[in-house]
């Protein structure tokens, strides 16, 4: 709920359309934004109205309960009561918003991140372009595997849209329901975070199911482990194109081209359209060839800056030589053959699960919570997550009897799912610099140490 109330009172949002089952949280936000209607539907309304008997008699459609007063819709009620001729003609302006997504960051806070028509046209198409020479438009069979508020899932769906293709969607994700869906349609291409391939190779049923069909395998969101990608060579006879990307970016700024043979751990080539600048982060000026740097991305399909965020826009969006760069944060380095490699994140930013989780809005949470007077976060690297989210935790002399379990209930109740800490690890004092900064990269070598040790 903080989360939805921010980006709700943020973006100027005033209208929210939400499942049944998820009506409770919204209403939570309600009195705290200016929305001024809620439209509410259920996962069954696509469904012809046989089906949506038979699942509701057998239980099978899960649905929550919500008023029916002012300002509340129903979309199915909206779709009856409209005509198509009374629908206002539009004109779409290329420079106009079409969409925000929101990101994590390392101010805490998420940051709005706006697309225009034309920046994410421009986008989708370069990016199905990449794999038109194999997959002649009109002919793909996509499966939407990244989730739809994600700029990689979406780039996947809208490009097989507009390519047409055919696209097929999942009404909810689970293991058994997606290898279903891909030996039914005979799925050639599908995208999909790390994590996500992991867990298909580790299914006990994955024998039961034909994925023979799949063909163009790609891979976003945090790096792709050597033995996640062997593995599914061996199995499956295809390789992984891992790339890499990010919001700001509008998509992907590499990707391994189709045919080629990556080096292990490489996140691709650079994409045509894309240019690229590796720097010294403290000073801005150019490293040697071959080694690593900051990355720097120029591109027409990225944006120009964060919604509201003055402050962060002049901080990561800067002009040098004439060009306007977007500072990722992250450590890279290109080979001589222009293979990308990705070594390592901003430290205030912890990759779990494919998203990006600020360790500053989980601390900032902890530390609303009387017993607790300091916090700091950390990624631990998990081969199956990519990074666990770890907290380190000064509570008050004066309270006793905090647990573990309660703190993190404490941020479930106010953070995304994605964004709880799994670990809770208690201290008398955390480590700091001598102008008093914590430091938290002594933290997350402590977290690396105790691995390599074996726990």
């Amino acid at each position: 709920p903080a989360d939805l109330s921010y980006i709700a009172s943020d973006s100027g949002s005033e209208t929210i359309f939400c499942l049944d089952t998820n009506f409770g949280h919204v209403a939570q936000v309600l009195p705290e934004t200016d929305i001024k209607r809620v439209v509410v539907t259920n996962i069954a309304d696509p469904l012809p109205w046989w089906k949506r008997l038979i699942g509701r008699g057998f239980d099978k459609i899960p649905s929550g309960r919500f008023p029916r007063q002012e300002g509340i819709f129903t979309f199915r009620g909206l779709l009856k009561g409209g005509r198509p001729s009374s629908l206002p003609p539009l004109r779409a302006e290329p420079d106009e918003v079409f969409e925000m997504l929101y990101t994590g960051g390392t101010t805490g806070l998420p940051k709005g991140v706006p697309y225009s028509n034309i920046v994410f046209l421009e986008s989708i198409t370069e990016q199905r372009s990449a794999s038109e020479a194999y997959i002649p438009k009109g002919t793909d069979r996509v499966l939407q595997g990244g989730p739809l508020f994600h700029i990689l899932g979406q780039a996947m769906g809208l490009g097989a849209l507009l390519s047409g293709d055919t696209l097929v969607l999942l009404p909810r994700m689970n293991l058994d329901g997606l290898m279903n869906h891909i030996q039914r349609y005979r799925i050639l291409t599908f995208f999909a975070v790390p994590t996500l391939y992991r867990m298909i190779l580790e299914h006990d049923r994955l024998d039961c199911y034909d994925l023979s069909s799949l063909r163009y395998c790609f891979c976003g969101g945090d790096v792709l482990p050597r033995e996640v990608a062997e593995r599914w060579h061996r199995r499956f006879g295809n390789p992984i194109y891992q790339g890499y990307g990010t919001t700001e970016t509008c998509g992907r700024v590499s990707l391994t081209p189709i045919g080629e043979e990556a080096p292990p751990g490489s996140a691709g080539k650079v994409t045509p359209l894309q240019r690229v600048k590796l720097v010294d982060p403290d000073t801005l000026e150019p490293v040697p060839p071959g080694e690593p740097g900051e990355l720097l991305v120029s591109s027409e399909h990225m944006v120009r800056g964060y919604w509201n965020k003055p402050e962060e826009t002049a901080k990561c969006f800067i002009e040098l030589e004439g060009r306007l760069w977007y500072r990722t944060g992250d450590i890279v380095r290109i080979d001589a053959e222009g293979w990308l490699f990705y070594l390592d994140r901003s430290v205030d930013t912890i990759k779990h699960k494919g998203y990006r989780v600020a360790a500053s809005e989980v601390e900032a949470v902890l530390q609303e919570h009387p017993a607790v007077i300091a916090a700091c976060v950390v990624g631990v690297p998990d081969e199956w997550v990519g990074e666990r989210i770890k907290a380190f935790v000064v509570l008050r002399e004066d309270i006793k009897g905090v647990s573990a379990h309660e703190l993190i209930r404490w941020c479930r109740e106010r953070l995304a799912p994605y964004k709880v800490p799994q670990y809770i690890e208690f201290r008398d004092m955390l480590p700091k610099s001598k102008v008093g900064k914590v430091l938290r990269r002594e933290l997350r070598a402590e977290e690396r140490k105790k691995q390599e040790k074996g726990g």
